[in-house]
């Protein structure tokens, strides 16, 4: 009887058990020891990369990419890309990962979903928004070499980088954008030639046929609208600037010109015409993505134009969730609390300080109201306490 060759001994339960423990020295010592292909099976044709992203283990995706593990491949029954379950983990820096390894959020599963409508579906919103907003470096880059006849290109080579790390923002608070912009200064030394490559993305954007993306179309008008803002008060400022020009001051500028009150205290007025002055800028009006903003803003009782574009940009939530913002940039589960009243909250010092002359009067009211949880404690009478300890001896 002739004998079967040994099937050669692969690590491919070691390294899902690896996984789903989340043994992250035991997986490097797999991976150190197999020098083979990486794209590991299991029995239901998952990878290991796919079980390393809906574990949502960064580091493991990391390194699997790095062996060249394929981005795309997967034998599941239900045609569930990697992507698809690192939507699925929650984990927004697993699936930028994967998107920059090629990954195709367009790609539907089994029922004719895509990645991101699987996060959706599971609440995964800012996995939602991170798919919905990338942008392949190379959209970016396209514009830092010359094309045709042109002697310097539209975009410097140095602010590439900083440009796509710009557009790839999911919170698109105009002061967080500002707050960006202050931490990138590069951008806004050279914000005509940055707001006219992000125009020129929006104009491709619109003109790519069946590809037509007329929602990241209109988010590369709006970042270009931002800064356009941004630069237009530091243009106004230059000529009285004696001392030197501080982009600090101007994001302070920016940040207390949307952040004022209305009339009710409450409402913000001025950033809410700002946003509308952007929708109506936007030069595709024949779209559905700005027919559907306009209808929006002009019902009954609209809600607020920043709601709006959000929902435009990053995908309308399917249920009010109880997260907490930062009250200056609008970013989530911001870290600290105002110290004195502890009733608001902000992403750093910089944020409360920038929202202190609209919080100030709110929060010295606060502060002004007695508080009935002292820990002073009560004036005893010595009598009374004699007469009942005497009385609870005679009983």
């Amino acid at each position: 009887m002739e004998n079967k060759p040994e099937e050669p001994i692969t690590p491919d339960h070691i390294i899902f058990n690896a996984i789903a423990q989340g043994d992250l020295v035991e997986f490097k010592s797999i991976l150190a020891q197999h020098k083979g292909n990486v794209d590991f099976f299991d029995e239901n044709g998952m990878t290991a990369l796919q079980h390393a992203a809906y574990k949502g283990s960064k580091e493991m995706v990391q390194l699997l990419l790095d062996r060249g593990a394929d981005v795309i491949s997967g034998k599941h029954e239900y045609n569930y890309t990697a992507l698809h379950f690192g939507a699925l983990s929650g984990n927004s820096e697993v699936c930028k990962l994967l998107l920059d390894a090629g990954a195709k959020p367009m790609t539907t599963n089994s029922v004719g979903r895509t990645a991101s409508q699987m996060a959706a579906f599971v609440g995964n919103h800012h996995t939602v928004a991170t798919i919905n907003n990338y942008v392949p470096l190379s959209e970016i880059s396209f514009y830092s070499v010359p094309q045709g006849q042109q002697t310097e290109p539209y975009l410097p080579p140095f602010l590439v980088e900083p440009l796509h790390k710009f557009v790839l923002c999911v919170n698109i608070h105009p002061v967080r954008l500002a707050l960006n912009l202050q931490h990138t200064p590069a951008l806004l030394d050279n914000a005509d030639k940055v707001s006219n490559v992000l125009e020129m993305l929006c104009k491709r954007e619109m003109t790519r046929g069946s590809d037509t993306n007329e929602v990241m179309a209109f988010k590369y008008h709006y970042l270009a609208y931002v800064i356009r803002e941004i630069n237009n008060i530091r243009d106004k400022q230059k000529p009285n600037a004696d001392k030197e020009d501080k982009k600090h001051d101007i994001v302070e500028m920016f940040a207390k010109k949307l952040l004022k009150p209305g009339k009710d205290g409450v409402s913000l007025d001025l950033m809410d015409s700002f946003l509308k002055d952007c929708v109506r800028e936007f030069p595709y009006r024949e779209c559905t993505t700005f027919h559907q903003m306009v209808t929006s803003l002009t019902s009954k009782d609209p809600p607020p134009a920043l709601s709006i574009i959000n929902c435009t940009i990053n995908g309308q939530r399917g249920f009010v969730d109880a997260i907490p913002y930062c009250s200056t940039c609008g970013e989530e589960k911001p870290a600290k609390k105002c110290s004195k009243c502890k009733s608001v909250q902000y992403c750093d010092r910089e944020c409360q300080r920038l929202h202190w002359f609209v919080h100030k009067k709110a929060c010295n009211r606060e502060s002004s109201v007695p508080n009935n949880t002292s820990n002073s404690k009560p004036i005893v009478d010595a009598a009374e306490l004699t007469s009942e300890l005497q009385n609870l001896v005679a009983g």
